[in-house]
């Protein structure tokens, strides 16, 4: 729930929402902390961007977050819910209430949106990529998302050798109706974004665009609960069914008891 309507948060807040993350996952075990099999979008809510940022002027303001081990997901809840406020830039925000999706059904292709901004690779592994734009409709941009996809993958543990090798079939084909009305409006779906490694600043470019996904169920799978790209543990890359059904079916989560995750 929102405390201070009209609070607001830089329109690229990302990184705040990471600062919160490894606040909670500090209080959480080791083998949790260091985990990055996760993801989490940004801030959602009724906004109105000024030269400050983000605007949020309903009651209440949603953050989705995923991953493929619901013990992580309970823990990393019960330690949010444990402060009666957080912070977020100027937001004051009280825990309030969870639900639960159903997962989607996974084919052979889907239509997918970006509710976070997707990143080809770190600045570290290789810097001209991290930050220059890359047309989403050229081979090099499946590619970079391949292979950091097949790495994230293998470092779960949880995909074995011949598996991973059998996820050969990937690509991202972008919804091009969508970039030319984008293009003819003088608009922009990539852009810079701030991203703290070791306590350092850099910068990273984010594209947020509809595509078709083509890839192994599991491979689809893997990306909907943990993301797409590169930085998912930082808030990036985070994934939906275009014209998904808003009243698709949720429930209200129920936390798991301490005997229910032994």
């Amino acid at each position: 729930m929102l405390k201070n309507k009209g609070g607001f948060v830089p329109f690229h807040h990302q990184y705040l929402l990471a600062q919160l993350k490894e606040s909670i996952l500090q209080s959480m075990d080791e083998n949790f902390s260091k985990s990055t099999d996760y993801n989490f979008s940004g801030l959602k809510g009724q906004t109105k961007i000024s030269k400050n940022g983000l605007h949020f002027y309903s009651s209440r303001v949603t953050l989705v977050m995923s991953s493929p081990n619901p013990v992580f997901i309970n823990t990393f809840l019960q330690r949010l819910f444990d402060y009666k406020e957080v912070q977020v830039g100027n937001l004051q925000l009280i825990p309030e209430s969870i639900e639960t999706e159903l997962p989607p059904k996974f084919e052979d292709g889907l239509k997918c949106i970006c509710i976070s901004p997707i990143v080809l690779t770190e600045p570290e592994a290789n810097d001209m990529y991290a930050k220059k734009f890359v047309s989403p409709d050229i081979d090099i941009f499946s590619d970079l998302l391949y292979d950091s996809t097949m790495s994230r993958m293998e470092k779960s543990g949880s995909y074995t050798t011949e598996q991973i090798a059998s996820f050969y079939k990937f690509q991202i084909i972008p919804d091009k109706d969508y970039l030319n009305k984008i293009k003819e409006g003088e608009k922009k779906f990539a852009r810079i974004y701030p991203v703290y490694l070791k306590g350092n600043k850099m910068e990273i470019r984010g594209y947020t665009f509809p595509f078709s996904l083509y890839a192994a169920p599991e491979v689809q799978s893997f990306l909907f609960n943990c993301g797409l790209g590169t930085f998912t543990h930082k808030g990036f890359g985070m994934l939906d069914i275009a014209n998904a059904d808003v009243h698709r079916k949720t429930a209200t989560y129920q936390f798991y008891t301490a005997d229910r995750m032994n």
